[in-house]
């Protein structure tokens, strides 16, 4: 390959990666390495407690607008995950399991889909070469940390965004609100910007409107 070409291919890709949808292209695992860090046993008892739990219930609603805002927004985000997973129980399983798990941990829903979009582009069974798995990439230490010590239930859908959405929530509180640099340590790229500005990217693709 010349020089030349290389260099166009280079800057091709590159273009690529500032695109929101990149992460839904069949490409490797973005995620780097969540780093293991000493927590106070009231933090590690909270996050195993957080952890803890049965499958998520279905959903209940207190009035019939709130009832029809999640029926939009799981109909609109169905739609736009379908070639990503093409059948429809499947699609709406995932969906009802991540809303049920970014809200019991505080989190924006757009915000939980976009970073799994960069994570793992939607793909239950992704392994990094760092060792994270899953949808939302988690670290095999986690399941010793605040777990059971299993690891390899990390594959399975409800547990591995459970354990995403509070270990996301864990860094935000350290991180006193600031999305920036948790997202940052989520990624194990704390203060650097290409990692927050994906998922920052990848979120808008999730948001619905009146939902």
């Amino acid at each position: 390959m010349t020089g030349l070409a290389s260099g166009r291919r280079r800057a091709l890709l590159a273009a690529l990666g500032a695109w929101p949808w990149v992460g839904l292209l069949p490409a490797p695992v973005h995620a780097g390495a969540q780093r293991e860090e000493p927590l106070a046993d009231s933090v590690r008892g909270a996050l195993a407690s957080a952890v803890a739990g049965e499958a998520p219930p279905r959903p209940s609603f207190a009035d019939v607008e709130s009832r029809l805002r999640y029926l939009r927004w799981l109909a609109a985000t169905s739609e736009r995950l379908k070639s990503r997973k093409t059948e429809h129980r499947t699609r709406v399983e995932f969906l009802e399991a991540v809303w049920y798990e970014s809200r019991r941990a505080g989190l924006e829903t757009s915000l939980v889909l976009g970073l799994i979009q960069v994570e793992s582009a939607f793909r239950k069974y992704a392994i990094s070469s760092a060792g994270a798995r899953g949808y939302m990439q988690v670290m095999p230490f986690w399941a010793r940390v605040i777990g059971d010590g299993e690891a390899s239930r990390l594959f399975h859908m409800q547990t591995n965004l459970r354990f995403g959405c509070v270990i996301l929530r864990h860094y935000l509180d350290i991180e006193r609100g600031d999305l920036f640099l948790a997202l940052g340590r989520y990624n194990g790229s704390r203060g650097k910007a290409e990692y927050p500005d994906l998922v920052f990217g990848a979120r808008r693709r999730w948001e619905v409107e009146g939902a």
